[in-house]
């Protein structure tokens, strides 16, 4: 059994400035309060009371103060004898006498002339006890022009201290510390020993993306197996893709998996309000990540500083961001080579970084990180299910296909806050239809059911998502329901949710489709009401910008022919003229409203054609304020269409069967090759 260690004592306190500046008052209180307490108490008084002393003869000197303060000294024999002087006789401390000044006041206008007449007045009293002495004395304090130089001077020398710390970084001894090492990287260091615990089998989806940095990571790690066949390493690794589909968590986890020292900072470390500071920081990060070779350098937002030069520039000089990208396209293929030093960034703006930053030699790789598909969306489930508590018969398979375009961050969110619904109801598990709870309130916020809205309201917002529903359920392309409700949510008044299929490319049909769809709810409106409302504001702009697209951007109108007018590198965000004619323009907005009116005269007919439908959907909206799939089943009967999953499975399926019956035709083969007769 061994020893147990014996604790060590706590330590005192480490010395420093604040233990001086704690003694200096300390003393100058001491110093204050022994002063007065060790000389003896004075009382305050009046001129009134001083001339009644004097009548009886108990004054023996008064003194005046810079002409304006009065002290009093009694007779030491009176104030030794008469009880009414008790309490000033002694000191505060021992019972030595007490030596004065025992009484004090502030001196009126002509203090001296007032005593000369009270004795003027009072013969006798000069008779039997004689005329007080009475003097004048100046007292220089020196404690107060001492202060009075020192005191702003300190506040200037602990203003600038203070500033320098700020500015420096705080304190410590550290880079940054101090005012002169402002221009010190900020970027925080990784290594082997350092605690990362997320690592690559924390990272579900993104199996190309991970595939892409694993090898950089084995570049550095086995930097021989690449170099003895002639191969450099990558200077740069730029993850790209929209919010939230993982670009920071796939680089913590680079950090976790490598054995190389990882330098992680933003890009908004580098810009200051001093000139100079963000390509010097530059400078020094690639000095602390030479030293450390090989090492990894991940630069998250990039955009912050690799944002394209030129652009938006009022001034037309070079300013604080730019000459910080500079220094950073030196650093990264410049004269100098840093060789075993990886970039990586991560950003979500990848179309308006500087086109001298994505040329081959910096940033070598660019890998793209997608919002996930049902595959990677069922991992990214098993991932966030793995701390809650949850039923065991959850289909995890139900809920991936139920958030379609959601992102890695979109489904944690989706579990916490189903957490968070569960929590409410005071279950011990977390239920399926918790997560669809959740995935509503993301999508369209949280139900308002008391929102006062009057019965005829209510009965156009039935017939409005109804014709939504009954338009979307006869097109082919359109995406199947799921679920719509007249419960206003957010700032909707009703909402429908569907299910869109997962398609890499639309066609032409497609897309009229998904705007016939969006239409049906306005064309309901006009087929019952004979009227519309502003309801359709929202499936309005959908239908406009829809159809913009058809025409201006992918080529799919007849008039306009096989032109795009989009721009993928950003330029045109900065130009104040249209790339197109003023005929042209004409043009485009005729279609645009041809097209979109072709598929609202297209939704009413549909709309018309099954009005008796429509009523009954719109009756059981109004009576139950939510239906599902099961209740279009129930009216319309079961789509003809197959959804993409399903023409994904019949066509394996035809292809196994392909398989089988190409297997019987051949014939067996004898041991020496040659077919059977």
């Amino acid at each position: 059994m061994s020893k147990k260690e014996p604790k060590k004592k706590p330590g005192l306190p480490k010395f420093g400035l604040s233990w001086i500046y704690l003694s200096i008052f300390v003393g100058l209180l001491a110093l204050q309060f022994f002063s007065n307490n060790y000389s003896g108490q004075t009382l305050d008084s009046n001129f009134s009371d001083l001339k009644e002393k004097i009548s009886k003869g108990h004054v023996s000197l008064v003194e005046i103060v810079n002409k304006n303060h009065v002290l009093v000294y009694l007779d030491m024999d009176t104030l030794a004898s008469n009880e009414d002087y008790k309490e000033i006789s002694k000191t505060t401390f021992g019972d030595s006498p007490n030596p004065g000044p025992h009484y004090q006041f502030t001196a009126g206008d002509n203090f001296e002339e007032k005593i000369w007449r009270f004795y003027d007045e009072n013969p006798d009293v000069k008779t039997q006890f004689g005329e007080v002495n009475v003097q004048h004395k100046t007292e220089t304090n020196y404690w107060t022009e001492v202060l009075s130089w020192i005191v702003p001077f300190a506040l200037i020398a602990f203003f600038w201290f203070f500033m320098m710390r700020r500015m420096g970084g705080g304190s410590g001894g550290g880079p940054g510390a101090q005012i002169f090492n402002i221009g010190k990287s900020k970027a925080q260091m990784f290594d082997a020993d350092a605690e990362v615990r997320i690592t690559f089998q924390n990272v579900a989806g993104m199996e190309g993306a991970k595939d892409e940095v694993l090898e950089v990571v084995d570049f550095l790690k086995n930097p021989t197996k690449y170099t003895n066949l002639g191969g450099k390493i990558p200077k740069g690794v730029l993850l790209s893709g929209p919010p939230g589909t993982g670009k920071t968590l796939l680089a913590k986890a680079v950090a976790g998996e490598a054995k190389v020292p990882f330098f992680s900072l933003s890009g908004s470390d580098f810009v200051e309000m001093f000139v100079g500071v963000g390509a010097s920081r530059v400078r020094d990060l690639f000095k602390q990540a030479k030293e450390k070779s090989p090492s990894i350098i991940f630069i998250d937002e990039i955009d912050a500083i690799g944002r394209a030069r030129g652009k938006s520039n009022i001034n037309g000089g070079n300013d604080e961001r730019e000459n910080t990208l500079n220094q950073l396209l030196t650093e990264m293929d410049g004269f100098g080579t840093n060789e075993h030093v990886i970039v990586m960034g991560a950003t979500n703006r990848a179309d308006i970084l500087d086109r001298a930053l994505m040329r081959a030699g910096r940033f070598d790789r660019v890998v793209y990180v997608d919002l996930p598909e049902f595959k990677e969306r069922k991992e990214i489930f098993d991932v966030h299910l793995k701390p809650l508590k949850h039923s065991k018969t959850l289909d995890v398979q139900f809920l991936a296909r139920q958030t379609p375009g959601f992102s890695g961050a979109d489904i944690a969110n989706v579990c916490n806050e189903a957490a968070l619904v569960a929590a409410r109801k005071n279950k011990k598990k977390v239920e399926k239809q918790d997560f669809l709870d959740a995935v509503d309130r993301i999508i369209g916020g949280m139900e308002k059911k008391s929102k006062i809205i009057t019965p005829e309201e209510k009965r156009v917002i039935a017939y409005h998502e109804a014709g939504h529903a009954t338009v979307s359920w006869l097109l082919e392309h359109a995406s199947p329901l799921v679920k719509v409700t007249i419960v206003p949510r957010g700032r909707s008044l009703g909402a429908a949710w569907y299910l869109p299929e997962e398609r890499q490319l639309n066609s032409t049909n497609q897309l009229l489709d998904e705007m016939c769809a969006t239409m049906g709810g306005r064309a309901a409106e006009e087929v019952v009401f004979q009227e519309i409302t502003t309801g359709a504001l929202s499936d309005l702009e959908k239908v406009t910008k829809q159809a913009k697209a058809i025409v201006s951007i992918y080529g799919l109108n007849e008039e306009i022919g096989n032109v795009t007018y989009y721009d993928s590198t950003g330029q045109s965000e900065y130009q104040f003229d249209k790339p197109y004619s003023e005929k042209t323009a004409q043009i485009i907005d005729q279609e645009i409203s041809k097209i979109i009116e072709s598929q609202y005269n297209r939704a009413k007919n549909l709309i018309n054609e099954n009005i008796d439908k429509l009523q009954l959907l719109a009756e059981d909206l109004l009576k139950n304020e939510v239906i599902f799939k099961e209740n279009l089943e129930a009216i319309f009967g079961k789509r003809k269409w197959l959804t993409s999953e399903e023409k994904i499975q019949a066509s394996l399926n035809a292809e196994s069967k392909k398989k089988v019956v190409t297997r019987k035709k051949k014939s067996p083969l004898k041991p020496n090759g040659d077919e059977e007769s």
